[in-house]
């Protein structure tokens, strides 16, 4: 069963996870400045007042989260832990991961910490450069899974066997290829022969 607190304490940590308040989070969906003030969740004589489904919606299209990551969210302990972190540059080094896609531990990772965060496997990538702007900039952390489920439209890390590391959004899926389209205004779609795929990580936060 949900509980009102846990649902608004997912939405102030939804804000926290993009650098934002919940007043400035609920502008961003194009909503009232004071829909998420603390004021507003409890009615003048007590009674508990629940977000709407429709303002959820508009903050999870915004922040483009998933309900499965939201319902992480709602339903994770407060707290965090740390998790392994190398430069994206590093990524295409296989010796960093093992044949799942799974970091492998030791020399060379890094660590960062991440709060609520309920994928056992995930880990960050470091952006260097300006290959994937104006979406990521050169500083900004990637937290990605490579066990999460990934589908049409979400943005992903493509390593290929012969080292590549790709940042696109998935666009098609078939046994045969992956379809991406570029982050970079401008830039082709790329097609990827399955065969040449290492791994594929699920982008699951930015820190943008």
């Amino acid at each position: 069963m949900l509980t009102h607190a846990q649902i608004w304490r997912a939405v102030d940590r939804l804000a926290e996870r993009h650098g934002l308040t919940a007043s400035a989070l609920a502008k961003r969906a194009g909503l009232d400045a004071t829909t998420f003030n603390r004021s507003k969740r409890e009615a003048p004589d007590g009674r508990p007042r629940w977000p709407s489904t429709e303002s959820i919606a508009k903050i999870l299209d915004a922040t483009r989260t998933s309900i499965d990551d939201f319902m992480h969210l709602v339903q994770s302990p407060q707290g965090g832990r740390r998790i392994p972190l190398i430069r994206l540059a590093q990524a295409g080094n296989g010796a960093f991961f093992d044949e799942a896609g799974l970091p492998v531990i030791g020399g060379g990772w890094e660590e960062t910490f991440f709060p609520d965060l309920a994928e056992d496997h995930a880990y960050a990538l470091e952006i260097a450069g300006d290959a994937f702007t104006p979406l990521y900039r050169d500083g900004d952390i990637v937290i990605v899974s490579p066990t999460a489920a990934v589908r049409r439209g979400d943005r992903v890390i493509v390593r290929t066997r012969r080292g590549e590391v790709i940042a696109k959004e998935l666009k098609r899926r078939t046994a045969r290829t992956l379809e991406l389209r570029s982050l970079a205004p401008g830039l082709p779609d790329q097609i990827v022969p399955t065969a040449d795929i290492a791994s594929v990580a699920r982008v699951l936060w930015a820190s943008q």
